[in-house]
């Protein structure tokens, strides 16, 4: 019953194997997840008198979960008609990635950019109506060979949008075709055939027109607010759209391109909101992503994100901005969290405002509703690894480790060479008791993250509390040794020596990381590896200083 109830809540989402797991099972308790899951699903289906083969109510999407599919009225008479109508009134559409016909592969960022364009203004035009599958997702179909019903089926939409650009010289060619996925029917194509100044006015036609296919009201004031939203020189927005393309690749090199063009984008339009707002979120997300110091990029990522916010504070990306850098930066968690949540109401379905409300609220021990927020973000984006890798952070940090174990496994079966999936399941190990797993898990993690420093530190850390000194002393000389090349943030040393039990150089090297303003300073507040020192009282006076003893405390 508890599992039927879940899938009807979550009615047309994809409940992951996961979500059941935690819904089912009491924190700490293990089973064996592929015969209790299965098990519980076969109960219901044997209750509702369903088949896996030919579902009316329970739907499996191979490799992820199930969804709920029958229609949903409420029992009171006088309300059914109206809920059945509202619970078949919501669309949900998929934009299928731009196909690059163009004759030069280095157009992909621009085909990859007019994608995730096209998916945000879609997605703004009447969220009450129609949602939109966010960026990674639709992007995990490229170059697919899967069809069309196979697509909506994965994803549970009732269109998709197939698209083609060509771009030659100074012009630009878009076909696409809205198809129905219970029929495959095609409802609807147009092609334009314009200079590539009106790629903005294309993609405004583009989506009219689909909202009209679909039978969606237009909301002329939102019309209005994404009529701004983008900006006028064609110039600034190409620069835009390869800031994008690098940014989303999210490596160290990548992001120093993006931030390369995002500076090019702001001096052909000083006012460019987005631009800004992107240059902010590769300023804010460096340290803890590439291990830059923190006092470097502080002052730009301050300065981007006044530009942004001075020229675009309504746009729901520059509120996630500016909660990203009062989180990671500033420290001011309730000002993150309320920069987070107007995002949100700007735009419901934007799925890293909803991920970032859900880290913030973990931050703050508010465990709750950290995991409804993060599973916001799971539902508007099921295929994009680092929110389920992030889920797992939140779980963690409510001492709900077989949660973690879960996402984070799922993070590594959609990305497996995702290196923050691997160091979220090699914490959680640790934890578990399970230290071989863990040391494996940090292979992967060091070997896909380029040699971050939160793999070298945790294997560290590892060693120590198994005794192996002269192993994690091996670590502290090779973070030594790597910060005379670079930034190295004083936290990966303190860690390490708290796993060796040294409790006065851990806090020394803790002192140090306030100094340095390390983000990883962040993570003490719920982190189960420093519960041996919250009786200490410089511990305590570091938090109270961080300014984080008055918004999170331990979930022990």
């Amino acid at each position: 019953m508890d599992l039927l109830i879940l899938l009807v809540e979550r009615h047309r989402q994809v409940v992951w194997r996961a979500d059941i797991v935690k819904r089912l099972w009491d924190p700490g308790v293990f089973v064996d997840v592929e015969m209790g899951v299965n098990t519980a699903i076969r109960k219901v289906r044997q209750a509702l008198q369903d088949s896996r083969e030919s579902p009316e109510f329970v739907q499996t999407i191979s490799g992820k979960g199930y969804r709920f599919i029958a229609l949903v009225t409420t029992p009171a008479a006088n309300t059914a008609l109206q809920n059945s109508v509202q619970s078949e009134s919501r669309i949900m559409l998929a934009v299928l990635p731009f196909e690059n016909f163009s004759k030069e592969p280095s157009q992909e960022y621009f085909s990859d950019g007019l994608t995730e364009e096209t998916i945000s203004y879609l997605g703004r035009m009447n969220p009450e109506r129609m949602g939109v599958i966010a960026r990674t997702s639709s992007m995990a179909y490229k170059s697919t060979s899967k069809s069309v019903r196979e697509i909506g089926a994965e994803l549970g939409v009732d269109y998709i949008l197939e698209s083609s650009v060509r771009r030659e010289d100074n012009r630009v060619r878009i076909t696409s075709q809205l198809i129905r996925v219970k029929d495959q029917t095609h409802v609807w194509t147009s092609d334009y055939d314009r200079d590539v100044t009106s790629v903005l006015a294309i993609q405004r036609e583009l989506s009219i027109a689909i909202a009209q296919h679909v039978g969606l009201q237009l909301v002329p004031e939102r019309l209005s607010a994404l009529a701004v939203r983008q900006t006028g020189k064609v110039e600034a927005y190409d620069f835009y759209l390869r800031g994008r393309y690098f940014w989303n690749q999210l490596s160290a090199v990548t992001t120093k391109r993006a931030m390369e063009y995002y500076g090019l984008a702001t001096e052909r339009d000083p006012e460019y909101a987005l631009a800004w707002s992107g240059m902010a979120d590769a300023y804010s997300g460096s340290p803890i992503n590439a291990d830059l110091s923190p006092l470097q990029v502080w002052p730009r990522a301050r300065d981007a994100v006044a530009h942004a916010t001075a020229s675009g504070h309504g746009l729901p990306e520059v509120q996630t901005s500016l909660g990203l850098f009062k989180f990671w930066l500033d420290w001011d968690w309730v000002a993150a969290e309320a920069a987070f949540r107007t995002s949100i109401a700007l735009d419901p379905s934007y799925s890293l405002a909803h991920r970032f409300l859900g880290i913030v609220l973990a931050h703050m021990a508010r465990h709750e509703e950290a995991s409804s927020a993060i599973r916001h973000a799971r539902d508007l984006d099921p295929l994009n690894a680092t929110n389920h890798a992030l889920s797992a952070q939140v779980a963690f940090a409510a001492r709900d480790y077989s949660g973690a174990v879960q996402f984070a496994q799922q993070a590594i079966t959609i990305d497996p060479e995702f290196w923050i999936g691997y160091i979220q399941l090699a914490q959680v190990y640790e934890q578990l008791g399970n230290t071989d797993l863990a040391l494996n898990a940090l292979n992967n993690a060091g070997r896909f993250s380029g040699g971050n420093s939160k793999a070298i530190a945790l294997r560290g850390y590892i060693c120590g509390k198994l005794g192996k000194t002269k192993e994690a002393h091996e670590v502290l000389s090779t973070l030594e040794a790597v910060s005379r090349e670079r930034y190295v943030p004083p936290y990966a040393m303190a860690l390490v020596h708290a796993g060796l039990g040294q409790h006065d150089s851990a806090l020394k090297w803790l002192e140090r990381a306030y100094d340095a303003h390390d983000v990883h300073w962040v993570f003490p507040p719920v982190d189960p590896k420093w519960d041996p020192f919250r009786a200490d009282a410089h511990f305590a006076d570091l938090l109270r200083r961080c300014g984080f003893t008055t918004h999170a405390v331990s979930a022990r």
